[in-house]
């Protein structure tokens, strides 16, 4: 397995429609963002870094003893705010997880996965985590993924893919869990190209990499996290944690 080093990168806005200032949002006496730095910092990964647009994080994160980068409030996207992260941290990073924000029960072991694989596979440019998911009660906001017997993405959606048409053979159904693994040569690249007609079509910037001929390679998991979008969200993913205890 290869020596290359790993950067996590949380990239963290304060800005939100449905939950403004979610990043600091206690959960169980820690603010969320502490909560995320720590799975991410119990990693095998070199450094943990949050990217954040708000002084406040920053001051929070510091606080608790994390690192933070100051980046620009104009990012189109949370992969955008990592690059940035990144250059600014001044150090030679290899690869780079970009776990997100708003995954305070990420699983450490679901980030170990993915270094694994970009360590051990030089050729896989770009990975990330699906799940099994249930054909009912899934709407636009449960993006899901289809992939090949390679386990290379073929694509992403809102909409329900693979769709069943009648009599035809049931398969399985995957949702997508936004956690990203990037080789540094394709995050920049990345980056450096314009939304895509299917991005801008699906508002998924993942399908930028794949009009682009950057392969997503798709690590299954039997794990579960609670993404908080919401309020209500944030006394789900609690009483998950105090059950936990």
């Amino acid at each position: 397995m290869s020596q290359d080093r790993v950067a996590v990168v949380i990239p963290s806005r304060y800005a939100s429609s449905r939950f403004p200032g979610k990043p600091l949002a206690m959960l169980c006496g820690k603010p969320m963002v502490q909560h995320v730095y720590e799975k991410a910092a119990a990693s095998t990964a070199d450094l943990t870094v949050v990217a954040t647009d708000h002084q406040a994080i920053y001051d929070t994160v510091a606080g608790f003893g994390g690192r933070a980068v100051m980046t620009a409030e104009s990012h189109p996207s949370g992969t955008d705010r990592i690059a940035e992260a990144v250059s600014r941290l001044g150090e030679k990073i290899d690869i780079v997880v970009n776990v997100q924000g708003d995954e305070p029960l990420i699983p450490t072991s679901v980030i170990d996965e993915l270094i694994v694989i970009m360590k051990s596979d030089p050729a896989i440019e770009m990975a990330t985590v699906a799940v099994p998911g249930d054909r009912n009660g899934m709407t636009e906001n449960n993006v899901k993924v289809v992939f090949g017997s390679d386990r290379f993405a073929l694509y992403f959606s809102r909409s329900m893919i693979p769709f069943l048409r009648s009599g035809g053979e049931e398969a399985p159904v995957y949702l997508h869990w936004g956690i990203y693994a990037y080789r540094k040569s394709a995050l920049d690249r990345f980056v450096s190209l314009p939304p895509g007609r299917l991005e801008n079509c699906e508002k998924l910037e993942q399908l930028r990499a794949l009009e682009n001929g950057i392969r997503i390679y798709v690590l299954l998991s039997e794990l579960e996290s609670i993404g908080i979008d919401t309020p209500e969200d944030l006394i789900r993913a609690e009483k998950k944690l105090r059950e936990g205890r």
